[in-house]
């Protein structure tokens, strides 16, 4: 079990943070991608979500769990082949970003070829997924660990206060 660094930012409207950036250059990517896959499709309707959706998994997007009780939000991400190190999450009130990017070696001889190899699919890999969430977070609490490449995030909800009742003297002006 690995701790993870989280960046906390406090404040819902607070974007400053080069992340929020990365995303919406992201959010871009998919867009284009998905309206692809809609034309190459013949600009035929009724399947927009499912051209998101595979343009979000092609591109960048783990697999991941949301999971909803009365006083937390715990979140899992799927991250194999990923090291804690690895791994940047950002949590503001309403919403969990996580970044996981590694870069695989791959040693070449002189001669320019992989060293015994065919072929191979290993790359730069670098994955987003954003998660807005269903209530606000108190984001100084959320925590994270990182286990047999699942990533676990506990995010408490932020206490709603109750409201108090007082008694106002009403005087009435004679």
């Amino acid at each position: 079990m690995s701790k993870l660094r989280i960046q906390k930012v406090p404040k819902v409207e607070d974007r400053k943070l080069p992340i929020f950036a990365e995303l919406d250059e992201l959010a871009d990517k998919i867009r284009v991608r998905a309206f692809n896959l809609f034309a190459g499709r013949g600009f035929e309707e009724g399947n927009d979500l499912d051209d998101w959706l595979t343009a979000e998994r092609e591109i960048c997007w783990p697999a991941t769990e949301l999971d909803e009780e009365d006083d937390e939000i715990e979140v899992k991400v799927a991250l194999a082949g990923f090291e804690p190190e690895e791994i940047e999450i950002t949590a503001s009130p309403r919403e969990l970003i996580i970044k996981a990017s590694h870069r695989e070696e791959r040693k070449k001889p002189k001669s320019g070829k992989l060293a015994g190899a065919h072929w191979s699919e290993f790359r730069s890999n670098e994955v987003y997924r954003r998660v807005p969430l269903p209530a606000e977070i108190d984001v100084a609490k959320v925590s994270a660990e990182f286990k047999r490449g699942m990533l676990e995030i506990e995010a408490p909800k932020r206490k709603k206060k109750k409201a108090v009742r007082r008694k106002v003297k009403v005087s009435s002006a004679k």
